[in-house]
């Protein structure tokens, strides 16, 4: 019977899962698989798993739930095993190094922020403050202007944006940065002028909430930042 995991921790963890229900369209029991000082989190795997809301949000109250009462190793959504041999052979060749990130990771939580600003608002503030863009604007504006003079503002508007998201991002980020052990950066992206997960130690966690809003209220009109967390160091594992 193959399982789904979702996560690992320490035996000596309370697991309080009475009555936790898995994945699936027919959520099964969940419980656990013993391998000495180690135990994997699993119910039985779905016949079809799918990426749906209900899904990732049953994956993870198992993993909030466990980690409201100790460290755990949390496993990315869709991590399904053959079998409990499987996943044994699993804790016995992993049990060092899964002993010793549990222990680092004890007593640590994850946030994740991500950065977005409007277009429209951050391709006004360019044109408002850059008179060659107004001018390359008025220019090129109804269809007007030439394939040079198009290819310029596209290109001045594309730099003016970017470096504006990099400043924003820099600000973020040196403000966060102090409060926080380790970090994951992904690299900057349209959707995104800042998408990271920050590692903190329990006792800031206040803390960090407290200067991601601050920040984000001196970031301006158009920009948004969103904090999620306190979370299991899914990021860290």
């Amino acid at each position: 019977m193959s399982l789904y995991v979702y996560g690992i921790t320490k035996a000596s963890h309370p697991l309080r899962l009475e009555g936790a229900k898995g994945v699936g369209a027919a959520p099964t029991e969940v419980r656990t698989v013993r391998s000495g000082d180690l135990c994997a989190v699993v119910s039985e795997a779905p016949g079809q798993l799918g990426v749906s809301r209900e899904a990732l949000a049953a994956h993870q109250e198992i993993l909030e739930t466990l980690w409201a009462d100790g460290t755990v190793l949390p496993l990315g959504f869709g991590y399904v095993a053959p079998d409990e041999d499987a996943v044994r052979a699993v804790l016995d060749e992993r049990a060092e190094p899964f002993t010793q990130r549990l222990d680092e990771l004890a007593g640590r939580v994850e946030f994740n922020v991500k950065g977005v600003q409007d277009e429209d608002t951050v391709l006004r503030a360019v044109l408002t403050d850059s008179e060659q863009a107004r001018a390359l604007n008025a220019a090129t504006r109804d269809g007007g202007g030439t394939y040079e003079d198009r290819l310029a503002l596209g290109q001045l508007l594309a730099e003016q944006v970017q470096v504006r998201q990099e400043a924003l991002a820099a600000e973020v980020l040196t403000a966060l940065r102090p409060l926080a052990l380790a970090e994951k950066l992904s690299p900057p992206s349209q959707q995104y002028f800042v998408s990271a997960s920050f590692l903190i130690p329990d006792d800031r966690a206040e803390d960090f909430a407290r200067v991601g809003d601050d920040v984000a209220g001196r970031l301006g009109d158009g920009v948004e930042l969103r904090l999620r967390g306190p979370l299991p160091p899914y990021s860290f594992a």
